[in-house]
């Protein structure tokens, strides 16, 4: 079977009334996701979890697997759209990749120009969504097939590198980073091990043998952790929502941003390809190029649309772009594609490259999804910009008990445990804690995903090289990943040596 048969294969899983219905209702939560400030799409797709399981409980495991897998990508591509809005309205930023949006987007709404702003902005992410499938389905095959012949020395340096790429860009400090790297790697090991039937760190507590659940640890982090943040904080709204006026481009407006949306679509999804990249630097880079690139580039920062157009296409492609090393060799590039990897190995489906061939359905569906779900959001977007304007006005009190709510009874409706929920207010005062103090917390999520896994490829390896850790130099490609790996962490510390601040925040 060709490509195509699988795609349209997927487009039959996808066209399934139930699965439209998650996609739709995931992109519409998305986009709110998005537009709400503070809760990003890390926060948004780590509190669905447990949600979506309650929803697919009746359901067969691999259609459970599916529908739910497309409803948290919905949530994930969706709050990328809807972060533009906060950026462009309310000059605040909804998610980390949004940031350069507010540049130019925001001058624009203050010239009764939002309508056109936000219109470019969802057709841009439109765009650059469909460029990331087109690559997704072409790459896709390829790239599975190659992971197919890597070993467990492959896969051990490969996961190294996904960790050092996420924990080697996260954040201002680089020490902060590995030492949460760190921390999630050590959470990873609590629970029976499963090759010596030793208990670890578990103090006699039965309820530790079974190791902390990756969920009640991913929604205490960020769900918890902004609702702490909010309350602790109260912030006073003095920023002002820009009217929106006319909604839909002028012919002069689309032709402006034609150039920079083809541009930031394929830049942004090569970045997304990259492990540990991301959304937020993709947004970056393909705004300074766009900058280089243009004609007056004095523009630019008082109003320019290429500014909204650019940054908007690049993270719609990156966020579509990290899918590939999510699926085709279960490497999760950023914090919420550890997340959907963590909620996708809840269901028994690991990722990797033998998703294409065990869960074809699962696999194929989600990619046309996402060409659905992209169209929905664009219907969804255009029309509803006034709506998502007013979701921005929504007050903490409202919003707060509905995010406690969903956290505490969806964690109880999955673990049934009254220990996990002191386990999600545990996890939720340490993610403000950490935030407060500028610690990142997706390289903790990551360290607790891919733990559990590092350490089974490092046994395998070493079990058939009798104990010799040469094994994992001595295989070219695995020598390779580790060289990559180990210039990731050194290249950064080498710029900082040079006197060059190397910052880049990575929560896409």
């Amino acid at each position: 079977m060709g490509v195509m048969d699988f795609l349209m294969q997927g487009f039959q899983t996808a066209i399934q009334p139930q699965n439209l219905f998650f996609a739709f209702i995931g992109v519409l939560i998305g986009t709110a996701v998005g537009v709400l400030p503070g809760i990003g799409p890390m926060s948004g797709v780590a509190l669905l979890i447990p949600v979506t399981a309650t929803f697919t409980s009746g359901m067969d495991p691999s259609a459970a697997a599916t529908s739910s897998i497309i409803l948290l990508a919905g949530v994930y591509y969706g709050a990328m759209y809807g972060g533009s809005t906060t950026s462009i309205l309310l000059n605040t930023p909804g998610e980390s990749s949004s940031v350069v949006t507010t540049l130019d987007g925001y001058q624009m709404a203050r010239q009764g120009r939002a309508g056109a702003a936000l219109s470019i902005a969802a057709i841009g992410s439109f765009f650059a969504g469909i460029v990331s499938i087109i690559g997704l389905v072409l790459l896709a095959d390829p790239l599975s097939e190659m992971a197919l012949k890597f070993g467990p020395a492959e896969y051990f340096s490969l996961m190294l590198l996904g960790l050092a790429a996420v924990s080697g860009l996260a954040g201002g400090s680089i020490t902060k980073a590995w030492m949460m790297t760190v921390t999630g790697l050590l959470i990873a090991t609590i629970g029976i091990d499963a090759v010596s039937g030793v208990a670890r760190f578990t103090y006699d507590i039965p309820v530790l043998f079974g190791g902390l659940e990756f969920l009640t640890v991913a929604v205490g982090l960020f769900a918890l952790g902004e609702v702490f943040k909010t309350i602790l904080h109260k912030e006073e709204d003095a920023e002002k929502v820009a009217k929106v006026g006319r909604v839909l481009p002028s012919r002069a407006d689309l032709k402006e941003s034609a150039g920079p949306i083809a541009r930031g679509s394929f830049l942004g999804f090569f970045i997304g390809v990259l492990p540990g990249a991301g959304a937020t630097l993709a947004s970056f880079f393909s705004y300074i190029a766009e900058k280089k690139i243009s004609k007056n580039p004095e523009k630019f920062g008082k109003g320019a649309i290429a500014g909204v157009a650019a940054p908007e296409s690049a993270n719609n492609a990156a966020s579509g772009g990290a899918m590939i090393p999510l699926l085709t060799l279960g490497i999760p590039g950023s914090g919420t594609t550890a997340i959907l990897m963590g909620a996708l190995i809840m269901y028994n489906v690991q990722p990797g490259p033998l998703l294409f061939s065990d869960h074809p359905d699962v696999a194929w569906g989600l990619i046309a999804s996402m060409f659905i779900g992209n169209l929905m959001l664009l219907i969804l977007n255009m029309p509803l910009v006034k709506v998502f304007a007013k979701i921005i006005e929504t007050p903490a009190k409202y919003l707060l008990p509905i995010i406690i709510a969903i956290s505490v009874f969806g964690v109880y409706a999955v673990q049934v445990t009254t220990f996990d929920l002191f386990l999600l207010i545990g996890f939720g005062l340490a993610g403000y804690l950490l935030a407060q103090n500028d610690y990142p917390i997706a390289p903790l999520v990551l360290g607790l995903v891919l733990g559990p896994m590092i350490e089974n490829n490092m046994r395998r390896a070493l079990t058939t090289s009798n104990g010799d850790f040469m094994v994992f130099v001595q295989q070219p490609i695995s020598a390779f990943f580790l060289v990559c790996a180990v210039l990731w962490i050194l290249i950064p510390f080498v710029l900082r040596l040079k006197g060059k601040n190397v910052v880049v925040n990575v929560e896409g």
